[in-house]
């Protein structure tokens, strides 16, 4: 009998024997994405790191995907690539239905959910038990409406998210992970401060313009153009304190997380994860924000960044947070974001779902 390879500490556990795991990413890119993008970047950590671990995983994306399982590829090319691939909602639809359909193949089907779990509609269909990750924070309509099937297993991103997913049959929570080594270390910032997240009125990027005026400090911002950008953020922008750099492929964004003094996170919503403070932690960085979502789950106060209430709190303490050790903060980062450790969750998830562990699931009532 075959069993994943086994490591110490944060290394994959131990399993009786392999499972069978059809994994449903979204058809909006590639897998891994050629740019940004949260949903499709977990997709391809856990299946690589589901293959390391000694499962059979298949990968249900784009012909464009490059992975070390089985590739199923509904479409050559996603719809972000592809304009005919339209409505992109079906396109979606036909990729998680080609696992359905070859449900008797796999232990169990694995669907991340780039803006809603359509999978709920296969619940009662599909021969193999379907799992969901939500990659939002849901409002309490969208969670009433999926309470039609509130059989169907969720795992959630983090214990913020699991309460919004209230009355539905949340099996686990495993917190996202990120490639370590791709992040690199740097002792040394130069004198600047980093927003790097989209433009929206929800990321807090006219927050993090204040915060840097006020205290004086240079502060460059990262992300694609948007038409927010275009009519509240780009006014702001003078190209000596506030600069914009604009969407950097991975490369250059671990090189301005490495070199900036901190990450200014002042998040206006309830955000169920923040990947970029994991991210900014990896390179040394510390991170700065505000208590709001699933913030207190990722950063650890006084050891990676601070979390405040307020703007005026943020003003006041940072400097206690660029006074943090930076091996420090990379150190924690690795202790709390590595790869094998979200591999174990899940895979504790679906043996959960399946009945093997003898546990019963929790319902967020």
């Amino acid at each position: 009998m075959s069993v994943d390879p086994v490591q110490t500490g944060a290394g994959w556990n131990a399993t009786p024997s392999p499972l069978r795991i059809a994994h449903v990413a979204p058809v909006a890119s590639a897998i891994p994405p050629t740019r940004a993008s949260s949903v499709e970047t977990m997709t391809a950590l856990l299946t690589e790191g589901l293959v390391a671990a000694g499962h059979h995983v298949t990968l249900f994306a784009t012909g464009e995907s490059t992975t070390r399982a089985r590739l199923h590829a509904t479409f050559a090319k996603g719809y972000w690539q592809d304009g005919s691939m339209w409505p992109w909602e079906l396109c979606e639809l036909f990729n998680l239905a080609a696992a359905v359909e070859r449900a008797d193949a796999f232990d169990v089907i694995h669907y991340q959910a780039m803006y809603y779990p359509m999978s709920l509609a296969f619940a009662r269909l599909s021969h193999a038990p379907i799992v969901q990750t939500l990659h939002h924070a849901p409002s309490d309509a969208e969670a009433a409406l999926w309470s039609r099937y509130p059989e169907a297993p969720f795992i959630a991103i983090s214990h913020e998210q699991a309460t919004l997913l209230r009355g539905l049959n949340v099996v686990a929570t495993v917190p996202h992970a990120i490639d370590l080594a791709r992040f690199v270390f740097c002792a040394r910032p130069d004198d600047y401060l980093l927003f790097l997240g989209r433009f929206t009125e929800g990321k807090g990027v006219l927050q993090a313009i204040e915060v840097a005026r006020r205290l004086r400090k240079r502060l460059l911002l990262a992300a694609p153009e948007t038409d927010y950008y275009r009519e509240h953020v780009r006014p702001h922008v003078d190209g000596t304190h506030v600069v914009y750099v604009g969407e950097v492929d991975h490369d250059e964004k671990v090189r301005l997380f490495g070199r900036a003094q901190a990450l200014l996170y002042p998040v206006q919503m309830r955000e169920p994860f923040g990947l970029v403070l994991a991210e900014s932690m990896a390179c040394g960085t510390p991170v700065a924000a505000l208590d709001r979502g699933a913030v207190r789950e990722v950063v650890d106060e006084g050891v990676t960044g601070g979390v405040f209430a307020t703007l005026d709190e943020m003003v006041d303490g940072l400097a206690r947070v660029l006074a943090l050790d930076r091996a420090a903060v990379r150190a924690q980062a690795e202790r709390r974001f590595g790869v094998a450790r979200m591999v174990n969750g899940y895979v504790h998830a679906y043996r959960r779902v399946l009945g093997e562990s003898g546990a019963s699931a929790t319902r967020i009532r």
